[in-house]
């Protein structure tokens, strides 16, 4: 269901306690108006300005009593919010659902590239997780141990001896008992998930648009399906879509016809972008050789992943001028491997760039010239302790 029209006034109409999830992501008191067009030129904006703090507070601390009013006893809550308000949110939540009833601050954390501002780069925003009494609905999800985890011990049973110290269960023959069954690590409250790439296939161009794989992992903690799940700002209608694919029903709310529109759009061709972090993991992007990582950390170098020509990057004091780095590998030729870093420099106009060969590590010369009938601006470096020792001399040459 999609309905036009203020929240505030439109929750009035839906019957009180027959909600499961109430997911909302409100204007977030940015005091701007937010735009953004599709790739056809369509423009979607909405206005976060506001008189004052208290102003937008009360905004939305009236739609909460609604939201609370319209939701089962099982159900729960989610707030989407960011820094530009999240303290008074919290404090208007736990007025309305009761300090009892905080079930989790979720940090969604993500990879962002700029930041023209001074200070640190806000990377991450908050959701509120609230219930509405104690006897909520929640499936338990579980994740992989880290690789630094003793999955051996994990797997052993504890109890606390007569000093209270933890220590393994044995039996009667003194071996040690182990647990049938274990799970995982249980979710946590901080979540990575991806932000929209900017040309993925599911970006409708609609402000503040958040990935159909977040609300997704939010309706799979808290609802089963056919569940009702009620989004009161459904703008682009990210909630619906997620909830349709996950087989919930869905109550969409909006008083922006523009939104509703775009939703129902959304709701009949349901496009969803694969994460490949999230199905593969961060080490699916790592394709390094071992050895050559080694040698990269070793030599403070960054490492760069999927790159033909290039191991790494060798960074100066001053600002980040990258100087890249190759490392000659094994049957390989110094002359393939010059080849290689340059073509990989050449559309990028890298001034000085750095091969270290790795066949002549016993040569006491710190830098060869020979390559500079290539490019004068190559250095080949024949030995790597030297080179730890005058690096300085590569940030001036």
């Amino acid at each position: 269901m999609l309905i036009h029209g203020d929240c505030k006034t439109e929750l009035q109409q839906i019957e009180q306690s027959s909600i499961d999830l109430i997911y909302l992501d409100p204007p977030f008191f940015t005091q701007k108006k937010q735009i953004l067009k599709n790739k056809n030129n369509k423009e979607y904006s909405f206005e976060d300005s506001w008189d004052d703090i208290n102003t937008y507070k009360n905004y939305i601390q009236e739609r909460l009593k609604e939201c609370q009013k319209v939701l089962k006893n099982t159900g729960s809550l989610f707030l989407h919010c960011d820094r530009s308000a999240s303290h008074y949110l919290r404090i208007a939540l736990d007025d309305i659902f009761g300090v009892t009833n905080f079930q989790s601050e979720i940090i969604w954390s993500y990879k962002r590239w700029s930041n023209a501002k001074k200070g640190l780069l806000n990377a991450h925003q908050v959701i509120f997780f609230y219930s509405k009494t104690k006897d909520f609905k929640f499936n338990p999800v579980y994740t992989d141990y880290s690789p630094t985890t003793n999955i051996d011990q994990i797997f052993q049973k504890r109890v606390r001896d007569k000093n209270g110290k933890t220590v393994y269960k044995t039996s009667e023959n003194g071996n040690v008992e182990l647990i049938k069954e274990k799970k995982g690590v249980p979710l946590s409250d901080v979540w990575e998930i991806p932000y929209l790439n900017p040309k993925a296939k599911e970006r409708v161009g609609y402000p503040t648009q958040k990935p159909i794989v977040l609300l997704e992992r939010i309706i799979k903690l808290v609802t089963d399906e056919g569940d009702t799940v009620l989004d009161p700002f459904c703008g682009s209608g990210t909630t619906l879509v997620a909830s349709k694919l996950l087989k919930r029903k869905y109550i969409g709310l909006d008083q922006s016809h523009e939104a509703i529109e775009l939703s129902k759009k959304r709701l009949d061709n349901p496009i969803k972008t694969e994460s490949n972090l999230l199905k593969n993991g961060k080490e699916s992007y790592i394709n390094q050789d071992p050895k050559i990582l080694e040698i990269l950390n070793r030599l403070h170098i960054i490492p760069v992943q999927r790159n033909k020509g290039i191991d790494g990057f060798l960074k100066t004091k001053q600002s980040f001028k990258p100087i890249p780095v190759r490392i000659q590998k094994e049957n390989e030729t110094l002359e393939s491997a010059i080849q290689l870093l340059l073509q990989a420099c050449q559309k990028n106009g890298y001034q000085k760039k750095i091969i270290i060969n790795m066949n002549t590590l016993q040569t006491a010369q710190l830098f060869t010239f020979d390559a500079q009938r290539r490019d004068e601006n190559l250095i080949v470096v024949d030995n790597i302790d030297k080179f730890c020792e005058e690096k300085e001399k590569l940030l001036t040459f």
